[in-house]
């Protein structure tokens, strides 16, 4: 099993989400919950396209981490 990180961000109508490892893989949704659905669901259609199409599954590489800085 692959881990994917992905980036979530609100949105005029709801949020949008995007994976900085699958290029031009993205989902919007209007909840926080629907759209990680809908992400879910867009990385394993994206993927699927790949190995269709005989392209390399990219390795997630992509981390996150938080910056503190003084209030």
């Amino acid at each position: 099993m692959k881990k994917y990180l992905i980036v979530i961000e609100p949105a005029g109508t709801g949020f949008s989400a995007y994976s900085p490892d699958l290029p031009g893989c993205i989902a919007t949704g209007h909840t926080r919950d629907e759209v990680e659905r809908n992400m879910h669901d867009a990385i394993a259609f994206h993927l699927d396209g790949l190995r269709e199409e005989g392209q390399p599954i990219p390795q997630p590489q992509t981390y996150s981490a938080y910056v503190e800085l003084p209030a």
